[in-house]
């Protein structure tokens, strides 16, 4: 009989877990946990916030730096403003007031005292701008003719005078109830442009990646974010601001920040970075509207470039805490500022290939 030599088995364990496993692990605790929450109405914002909290911990800062400076102008009516947020949405809610049908004879007047407030503040900054204060002043001269005098209403009017006397003629303003204030839907602009026309435009507006070295002249930008401003925002606030970056080395450094951009971030003339400014809102509930406001504004200024020969590509920006700080850093922006999207402009290299791009059908978008 034949012994053979019989080599004990050993079980081999391994020292660590290989990161691809560790990955598919966390993914699969994650899904248990957001299932467990859409189904545990009372727990799941605060499991949430728990688990994955820190990954929202940019936006939450920087609402609550947002709230803690629109506080702060409300109480100090600060000198640094050349727009205010809370004269804007009062003058913007009487402004909806004078547009009713049937228009009540006695509205605003949880608010009309902090209206004038404001346009008393806004007055005394030499800087602010003339175009606001006109507004404030033409539609709050529509509203107190338009209104019954009673209660706060009778001091605001008061006050108002005094104001249209002193701070407003030294500034050689006039009160026109007319001027800026709400007017007939067919007194408004009218565009002689079809729909085919603008059809036509939407078409042609492609996202370019290739532009030739040509720089952009900065009147071109400006014209177009002078389109843009025309853009609707939630009570009239514009929490966004543009800041424009040209000359490909700066452009180069500051898209690639955003992810996205490699291979062909090197050749763009000029870039736009849109930032949200959350310092325009009191309440946590309004978190959203820069997102919002500030891309209706960056479709108008792409279209707006695209008539004026311009090419544009919108980039997306991510939540990641680190670019989020490197951009900080990179624009100096204060806490209450926070990068929205990022925008590539250029006139268009006639070779560069762009693409096509098919998009949802209007009968999968309609329901």
């Amino acid at each position: 009989m034949i012994l053979k030599e019989i080599t004990p088995t050993r079980t081999v364990y391994p020292t660590r877990v290989p990161i691809e496993k560790l990955r598919l692990m966390l993914q699969s605790g994650e899904r248990i946990a957001l299932r467990l929450m859409a189904r545990t109405r009372a727990l799941r914002a605060a499991i949430y916030r728990l688990l994955f909290g820190h990954r929202y911990s940019r936006e939450m800062r920087t609402v609550a730096a947002g709230r803690i400076r629109y506080l702060t102008v409300q109480a100090e009516q600060t000198n640094d403003l050349r727009s205010d947020p809370i004269l804007r949405r009062c003058i913007h809610r009487l402004e909806k007031g004078l547009t009713m049908r049937p228009r009540s004879p006695v509205f605003a007047l949880d608010y009309i005292a902090e209206t004038i407030d404001c346009l008393d503040a806004a007055l005394r900054r030499a800087d602010h701008s003339k175009d606001e204060l006109q507004w404030a002043i033409d539609v709050l001269a529509a509203y107190f003719l338009a209104v019954d005098e009673v209660g706060a209403i009778q001091a605001a009017r008061r006050r108002f005078n005094q104001l249209l006397k002193t701070e407003i003629a030294s500034r050689s303003i006039r009160a026109d109830p007319n001027g800026m204030s709400p007017k007939d839907h067919d007194e408004t602009t009218r565009a002689d442009v079809s729909f085919d026309q603008l059809l036509t435009l939407f078409r042609q507006r492609k996202s370019v990646r290739w532009f030739t070295q040509t720089p952009v002249p900065p009147e071109l930008l400006h014209k177009a974010i002078s389109a843009a401003r025309h853009a609707p925002s939630a009570c009239n606030r514009q929490p966004f601001l543009f800041r424009v970056i040209m000359g490909n080395t700066d452009t180069a450094r500051v898209a690639a920040i955003a992810m996205g951009t490699a291979g062909y971030s090197h050749q763009i003339p000029a870039l736009i970075v849109v930032i949200g400014d959350f310092s325009a809102f009191e309440v946590e509930r309004d978190r959203h509207l820069p997102y919002i406001d500030g891309s209706l504004a960056s479709m108008q200024l792409m279209l707006a470039c695209e008539t004026l020969g311009l090419g544009t590509c919108p980039i997306n920006w991510p939540d990641i805490e680190a670019r989020e700080r490197k951009m900080s850093i990179e624009l100096d922006l204060p806490a209450h500022l926070r990068p929205i999207m990022l925008i590539a402009v250029g006139y268009p290299d006639p070779a560069g290939k762009v693409a096509f791009s098919t998009k949802k059908s209007a009968h999968d978008l309609l329901s």
